[in-house]
């Protein structure tokens, strides 16, 4: 077994460290549970990057789209591609017809990485130029096996180098097309190792691995740090909140990432005596808020780590022990982060929390969060003018809402796109989200604007409730009433019950959907009067609201 404590430059060199290491690498379950070593792991991809760099045809970009979920499959292709110099497309499979047509052929892939139970989506597809190879069959495996005697750093297209793209990873925007970020292998290396240094990842831990591979949280907080510090790296092919018990418990899981909704979901199976009979010491990702962190705390015995950092690479926040409760740090090394208003260009004053840690200044405090120093962003793959969007006036914007507190921590507070203008007042969707999850009886909960039918936006809600809770208008106005840091403005002027809170692939609220169904559903939806109290809106209701809006000449923005 190859040892080395030397900084990694590239992800190539932290494949080619498996090489010879023969502890258990990569576990996987596919009728029956499979172990893998590191050294296993390494001559798989080595032996695809070998096939990688036959197949490529001659002056192509060197890229290749992996369109499967959490198979072994996928690992192998990301450590194919960093040991050739090429890069990855991570394309989603919930992408459909022209959409996903466009994701392959925008980022300019000459090979197309899927299995059989993908095919249905490339039926009918134009995708001139692009070979399809499919995991698992017999044709697939008759062009590997040549290849089973290569080793790593055999077969190269490019000389693996820092700056080499190994990622051309989409961002999941809420509007327009998808953006596929550049990320190097440099880059990717270093945000490795930087997570094995700050979660002491180390031989005997092993990283379970249950969010998306083609998006960025899974490959840069899990896959690279369990890279970095020689942990094992435990698959499952889809997320599933009723498996992730007994998954933990049968790989001895010590590590997860978790994105979105994630976690609510974890916190609406059924409890079991054995919550806390498991390996797990911690939990990495967003969008968990400070109640269900607290709630999976007290369930499962696990703390959970919020952080910041997107895929683009273009601003990070960095923990600290004497980070508060609700923030997730100060600045990372070297940036120069700022909360600025985006209309007026000004910094925004600091937060004035109370006792409990609650904003009390959100409408002055919040604005989009800016780095106003060395940017580690690497664009946008043949698009100038998102890179020109983010980089305006010498700084990188993030297109996310922040506050920060009188002694620098930062605060996250939603995307850009969730801000509301409710009244002539500035408000962010992620902040009211958080005041509501604190109502017992919510599982799940999203806020997002609907527009007001004279002028601006008002407040919208959809709540998912505990099994067996029917919605009390009359208790969700009381529990209203008790929170001190609900702003006048910021009281859900609709509340829209759902069966279940609709999501896109990676497990994040799909708030396009709902914004644009707004009241028009046939889940239940209260409107709540100005002078309080909620009412159930009839079919005869949503009548007069539409004639109102028709009447404002407003119609059209229902529609956005």
């Amino acid at each position: 077994m190859r040892t080395t404590t030397t900084a990694p430059e590239t992800v190539a060199e932290l494949i080619a460290r498996q090489w010879g290491d023969h502890r258990p690498g990569l576990m996987y379950e596919d009728g029956a549970r499979h172990v893998l070593t590191h050294h296993r792991t390494a001559r798989e991809a080595a032996a695809r990057a070998a096939l990688l760099v036959d197949l490529m045809p001659a002056g192509a970009e060197p890229h290749l789209g992996v369109l499967l979920d959490n198979t072994p499959e996928f690992p192998f292709w990301l450590g194919a591609a960093a040991l050739a110099g090429a890069a990855v497309a991570g394309i989603n499979p919930t992408r459909r017809g022209p959409e996903l047509a466009r994701d392959i052929l925008h980022t300019d892939c000459r090979l197309l990485i899927t299995e059989p139970a993908h095919l249905p989506l490339l039926r009918g597809l134009d995708l001139p130029g692009v070979r399809v190879l499919v995991t698992g069959t017999e044709e697939y495996e008759a062009l590997l096996a040549p290849y089973a005697a290569a080793k790593p750093g055999e077969a190269v297209l490019r000389a693996p180098a820092p700056g080499s793209r190994l990622l051309l990873y989409f961002t999941s925007g809420s509007t327009g097309a998808p953006k596929a970020a550049v990320c190097s292998q440099g880059r990717l290396a270093a945000a490795g190792a930087s997570l094995a240094r700050q979660f002491s990842v180390g031989p005997d831990d092993v990283h379970y691995v249950c969010m998306p591979l083609f998006h960025g949280n899974a490959v840069i907080a899990d896959w690279l740090p369990a890279l970095v510090g020689g942990a094992a790296v435990a698959l499952r092919r889809r997320f599933s909140a009723s498996a992730f018990l007994d998954d933990v418990q049968a790989y001895g899981a010590t590590y997860f990432t978790y994105v979105g909704r994630a976690v609510q979901y974890l916190l609406a199976t059924e409890p079991r005596p054995d919550d806390r009979s498991h390996s797990l010491r911690l939990g990495f990702g967003t969008e968990a808020g400070a109640v269900d962190a607290a709630r999976f705390a007290e369930r499962f015995g696990v703390r959970l780590v919020e952080g910041y950092g997107a895929t683009e690479g273009g601003a990070s926040v960095q923990r600290t022990p004497d980070t508060p409760p609700g923030a997730l740090g100060r600045a990372g090394a070297g940036d120069d982060l700022a909360v600025i208003d985006p209309e007026t260009g000004a910094e925004c004053p600091a937060a004035v929390l109370d006792g409990d840690g609650r904003l009390l200044n959100g409408s002055a405090a919040i604005g989009e969060l800016v780095n106003r120093g060395r940017s580690l962003f690497e664009g946008y793959w043949r698009n100038p003018d998102a890179e020109a969007d983010r980089t305006r006036d010498g700084w990188y914007w993030t297109g996310d809402l922040f506050f920060r507190d009188a002694a620098g921590f930062l605060y996250f507070a939603g995307r850009t796109d969730d801000r509301l203008r409710v009244d002539s007042e500035n408000l962010a969707a992620a902040v009211i989200e958080n005041i509501l999850a604190r109502w017992p009886d919510a599982t799940a909960v999203a806020v997002y604007g609907v527009p007001d039918e004279v002028a601006g936006d008002q407040v919208m809600a959809a709540l998912s409730l505990r099994d067996g809770t029917v919605f009390s208008p009359e208790a969700f106005e009381a529990f209203l009433s008790r929170q001190p840091d609900l702003g006048t403005k910021m009281a859900p002027r609709y509340v829209r019950v759902v069966p279940e809170m609709p999501v896109t692939a990676t497990n994040k609220i799909h708030r396009v959907a709902l914004r644009r169904t707004g009241f028009r559903c046939a889940d239940p939806v209260w409107h709540r009067s100005p002078a309080g109290g909620y009412t159930l809106v009839t079919p005869s209701a949503v009548s007069a609201l539409l004639a109102r809006y028709e009447a404002q000449g407003r119609l059209d923005l229902l529609h956005r």
